[in-house]
């Protein structure tokens, strides 16, 4: 990543009300918490990809990191991801952090709290049984039953994307009026009910307080984020993407590594550097 803390500052300045030709010193940061909501997908923007979901891990300080921001923002820091909260719960464990989870299906407004919300009733069974059955096609495919959603994993069988979504499209014409969605993603198909998502799921979080009437900043890294990509600018908030340059947003990190090393920075009162376009 290059090295520009104007740039960053010049983008953060953006959040408050200052002009925006003002550049605050890097120092100056951490008051701009009082004023902002964090949002952050978690695999491949927070922790690395492994090979299958269960092996993803945080790493050392990053909890700590992610507590002090949740401290400084007054509780609007939160994860916004397709896991179940109850799978997010069990690897950030035994921290419990505000979060948007199964992809705007499900909320939690405060760490340690219950779900506020459920948008979504669980996946019709016999459909879940038949998308279920796709996993057999290869050797690798591994399959996720996220409640809300059902995924199917080929980071181990590459070779079976082209089979697996054809599968999937197979399914819907004969069920046309099966209310899913296709997300694909990285080395993942997976399909959820339609009429939610990370952007619905968000825009349900900054009606509620704390994140009310808070500025947004997003980082996140897959296709199923670029629909909160879109909404940043409605709230005045700004996005970065990870591992890519996404259309729209206002910059990007190389990998996880550089999200968590911002986010260290920015814990402690200061950055170095910034997410470049």
């Amino acid at each position: 990543m290059s090295e520009n803390s104007e740039l960053i500052a010049a983008r953060m300045s953006t959040l408050s009300d200052e002009p925006a030709e003002t550049v605050p010193a890097p120092a100056s940061l951490v008051p701009h918490l009082r004023e902002v909501a964090i949002l952050l997908d978690i695999d491949g923007t927070l922790l690395d990809l492994a090979p299958t979901p269960r092996e993803v891990w945080v790493p050392p300080g990053l909890a700590e990191t992610l507590n002090i921001l949740l401290r400084r923002t007054s509780g609007a820091l939160a994860l916004v991801s397709g896991r179940s909260l109850n799978d997010i719960d069990l690897i950030f464990a035994p921290e419990i952090y505000p979060a948007v989870g199964g992809h705007g299906a499900e909320m939690r407004l405060a760490s340690g709290g219950e779900a506020d919300a459920i948008k979504a009733p669980p996946m019709d069974k016999e459909l879940k049984r038949r998308l279920a059955a796709i996993a057999r096609l290869s050797p690798g495919i591994l399959l996720e039953d996220k409640g809300y959603s059902l995924a199917l994993h080929y980071r181990l069988a590459p070779q079976a994307e082209k089979a697996i979504y054809e599968e999937v499209s197979r399914i819907r014409a004969e069920l046309p009026g099966a209310p899913i969605e296709v997300l694909p993603g990285k080395c993942v198909c997976e399909i959820k009910h339609a009429g939610f998502t990370k952007a619905s799921g968000v825009r349900e979080l900054m009606r509620r307080a704390p994140f009310e009437g808070r500025k947004p900043f997003f980082i996140g890294d897959d296709v199923t984020d670029e629909s909160v990509f879109a909404i940043m600018p409605d709230f005045a908030g700004l996005s970065f993407s990870v591992g890519r340059r996404a259309l729209g947003v206002d910059g990007h990190f190389d990998a996880p590594d550089d999200v968590r090393a911002f986010l260290s920075r920015l814990a402690q009162g200061g950055t170095n550097s910034v997410p470049p376009r």
